[in-house]
């Protein structure tokens, strides 16, 4: 995360998000720099408006928080009628599988 906050911090700031730049801010956070995550996070962010990426980031968990609330009291309800015969078992193999969805682009940015 450390990587995206130097980019964070750079375009607030109006600097250009390059290498030299990005590099300078991590050296400065004490961060250990691996050149090749820098490399690739200026490569991802090279075609990126980050103040509208941010924007929408923002708006999106309150959208999805209205819409989602109300549907999943509805599929609770729902659920409520229905005899409970999962095996905890088969709900601690479906967890191992959520938290592992974003394992790729974590390492990628920290």
């Amino acid at each position: 995360m450390e990587y995206v906050y130097a980019a964070l911090i750079l375009n607030e700031t109006d600097e250009e998000i390059n290498e030299d730049n990005l590099t300078d801010v991590l050296d400065a956070a004490g961060v250990d720099v691996e050149e090749s995550r820098v490399k690739a996070l200026v490569a991802a962010l090279e075609d990126v408006d980050i103040d509208e990426a941010v924007e929408e980031a923002a708006a999106v968990p309150a959208a999805a928080g209205a819409a989602g609330g109300s549907a999943a009291a509805d599929e609770a309800e729902e659920e409520s009628d229905v005899p409970d015969t999962t095996d905890e078992d088969e709900d601690d193999d479906e967890d191992e599988d959520d938290d592992a969805g974003g394992e790729g682009l974590g390492n990628l940015f920290g």
